[in-house]
């Protein structure tokens, strides 16, 4: 028995160091795989910033386009991007959040919910090119909105309604089923106890999700170029239903072009959208951070 037990024993450190050992390989390649990444998106950040740094000028965000990229500005692709995500946020944030809680706290179980919550989870991994086919038929030509802003913030909404949907139900589900049970046992109804307690103790996670999902859309070009999103405007937005493009075309259009000043206005372009995004997150973080001391 105790030539047994020491065998058993013998085994089993070889294959504890064996399992450290892979374990330790598997922490470096990870470690080798983040520091790669990281050193890219540096390679790429400072090689814009010296491209663009130069043609960082005030112009740049008070002038239109031009044929001369001395005198070319991003007015009207700022005011754009901008004004697309401001309607795609009224639109979307409402259904989507709605439509999570529905699912996770009323929807009854059965097959039908099965089926939405299925495709739901698909349509959060669909190319965008394909919403931008969507838009173009629905928006575009079915309902006659044309080439406006309305129908780009339509196509937007559906782009990252499934990712708000999604990630509310996920934030939702992380809420402790005690908090559900002790606000219906203190005489709170079911919508009481989704309102009052389940959604402010999600409230963080789901504006995370929102912030993801935002994201991605301000940096979008395939569905709004789908959608017939101009590369020149020369004039400001008045309305929803005025002819619009943002700054990912813009930056794109400035790329195309043979003329190498042109790359350098697309690269503070590119710095200008970085801002706007950064912009973008830190309001959200911070009302986020707000909403959650307060609740």
């Amino acid at each position: 028995m105790r030539a047994t037990s020491a065998i058993q024993n013998a085994t089993f450190e070889r294959q504890l160091a064996t399992r450290q050992l892979k374990g330790k390989i598997l922490e470096i390649v990870a470690l080798i795989a983040i520091l790669l990444g990281i050193a890219v998106l540096l390679t790429l950040l400072v090689d814009v910033v010296i491209d663009g740094l130069p043609w960082l000028q005030p112009r740049l965000i008070t002038e239109f386009p031009s044929r001369f990229a001395e005198k070319s500005g991003l007015r009207s692709a700022l005011q754009g991007s901008i004004w697309l995500m401001v309607f795609t946020a009224i639109m979307v944030v409402p259904i989507g959040v709605g439509a999570g809680i529905y699912l996770e706290e009323f929807a009854p179980k059965n097959r039908l919910t099965e089926f939405i919550e299925i495709n739901i989870a698909n349509l959060a991994g669909v190319p965008s090119i394909i919403y931008g086919l969507l838009g173009l038929g629905l928006f575009v030509r079915g309902l006659g909105l044309g080439r406006s802003l309305l129908a780009g913030a339509l196509t937007m909404t559906l782009l990252v309604l499934p990712i708000i949907i999604v990630t509310t139900r996920e934030a939702i589900r992380a809420v402790p089923r005690s908090i559900r049970l002790a606000a219906l046992a203190l005489g709170a109804n079911e919508w009481e106890t989704a309102r009052d307690h389940v959604l402010a103790y999600s409230l963080p996670a789901i504006l995370t999700g929102v912030i993801l999902a935002m994201s991605r859309a301000i940096g979008e070009t395939a569905p709004l170029i789908t959608i017939g999103a101009l590369t020149y405007i020369a004039f400001d937005l008045r309305g929803p239903m005025d002819m619009f493009t943002v700054l990912p075309i813009q930056i794109f259009n400035w790329v195309s072009l043979p003329q190498k000043d042109f790359h350098g206005v697309a690269a503070a372009g590119i710095i200008i959208l970085l801002a706007l995004l950064l912009s973008m997150n830190a309001i959200a973080i911070w009302l986020r951070n707000r909403l959650f001391i307060r609740w």
